[in-house]
């Protein structure tokens, strides 16, 4: 089963992210999935595919080109772990930000829990600090 959990969490990020194949929710993302890590508008841990779609069209409206490459997996038992690298343009409204046209290029961890062929339960660490310093929308200095 690792294997399969392997090529489902890049078939996950491959057709959803790279491909925006809103349909593909449904299809993996289990009706009560919990998606640990990403919120609503209101502050709310985003629950199934029909909390999880708004989040999706906001985040591909403002990056319509957005790749999602999965750099490594590891799996054990029924999760599977991918490190994964994010990149696209920032060409649209839907994160708060005017659109800059800038770059991002940042990483992140998810954890999925699988049953019964859809993610169950995830657990998501993006770094978006970081895309939100390379769009200029948050600036830290350090004072040494």
């Amino acid at each position: 089963m690792a294997e399969e959990y392997k090529t489902f969490l890049h078939r996950w990020f491959e057709e959803v992210w790279n491909k925006g194949r809103e349909d593909a929710i449904d299809e993996m993302f289990a009706e009560n999935g919990i998606a640990n890590g990403l919120t609503d508008e209101n502050g709310k841990t985003i629950v199934g595919p029909e909390m999880f779609k708004p989040f999706f069209r906001k985040f591909r409206q403002a990056f319509p080109d957005i790749h999602v490459t999965v750099e490594d997996t590891v799996s054990e038992g029924n999760k599977v772990t991918g490190l994964c690298r994010v990149t696209g343009t920032h060409q649209g409204q839907g994160i708060g930000v005017n659109p800059t046209n800038r770059t991002i290029d940042f990483r992140g961890i998810a954890i999925a829990k699988m049953e019964d062929g859809k993610i169950v339960e995830a657990w998501n660490q993006f770094d978006f600090m970081s895309m939100y310093q390379q769009l200029g929308a948050l600036n830290l200095t350090l004072d040494t």
